[in-house]
C-alpha cells in the first residue's frame, strides 16, 4: 500500500495567522485539490494529519471543523479523488499533548490504523513541526513552499533528508511519476 500524509493549513488549503474558522474561510490552495486527486488516481492513500489549536482555543466548535474537512472532501471527490482519513489534535500547546506535531502520537496512530511501517512515506507539511514529526518516525519530510513553507526554508536547519517542492501539485507530480 502506497501511503501519502498531508497537513491540511498551509498545504491543501489557504492558512492564516488568524486560524480557518469557518466553512466560507476554507480556500484551496490552486493545484492542491486536483493534486490529492492525482494522488487517489495515481494509487495513493491520502491521510491528512492536521493540528487544529484553534478547537481548543474555542475558536470554533467540532461541528465547524467537520464543516470545514466535509467541503474539502467534496471538491477532492467531485475531481475523482478521496482522502481516506483525517487525523487531528485540537489541542494548544499548553496541554502538552503526545499528537500535536512535532510529536508523533498522530504518525503513530496512522501507522497502527492503517498496519504499516512510515519509514520512507512521504509526509507533506509547510511548518517545521510538520518535517520534524515526519523525521522522528523514520518518515520522508517534504516541505512545500506555500503557507509558511518558504519561512520555514529560510529559517533553515530543515531535517536532513527533507525535499522541497513549490507546491502540492508539483509533489503529487513527482510522488506519480516516481510511482510508475
Amino acid at each position: 500500500m502506497k501511503l501519502v500524509i498531508l497537513d491540511r493549513d498551509g498545504v491543501i488549503n489557504v492558512d492564516s495567522d488568524k486560524y480557518i474558522k469557518s466553512p466560507a474561510e476554507w480556500q484551496p490552495i490552486p493545484g492542491s485539490i486536483e493534486a490529492i486527486a492525482r494522488l487517489h488516481q495515481g494509487g495513493f492513500r491520502i491521510v491528512v494529519a492536521t493540528n487544529q489549536s484553534g478547537i481548543g482555543r474555542g475558536l470554533f466548535d467540532m461541528a465547524t471543523f467537520n464543516a470545514m474537512n466535509d467541503k474539502m472532501m467534496e471538491m477532492v471527490f467531485r475531481q475523482g479523488g478521496r482522502i481516506d482519513a483525517l487525523f487531528f489534535c485540537p489541542h494548544t500547546d499548553a496541554e502538552n499533548c503526545g499528537c500535536r506535531k512535532p510529536r508523533t502520537g498522530m504518525f503513530e496512530e496512522i501507522a497502527a490504523r492503517y498496519h504499516v511501517e512510515l519509514k520512507g512515506v512521504p509526509c507533506v507539511g509547510d511548518a517545521m513541526r510538520d518535517l520534524q514529526a515526519a523525521d522522528a518516525v523514520g518518515a520522508q519530510p517534504i516541505l512545500v513552499l506555500t503557507g509558511k513553507g518558504r519561512k520555514t526554508k529560510e529559517e533553515g536547519s530543515l531535517p536532513r533528508k527533507t525535499l522541497v517542492f513549490a507546491d502540492l501539485a508539483e509533489v503529487a507530480r513527482h510522488l506519480v511519476a516516481a510511482k510508475e
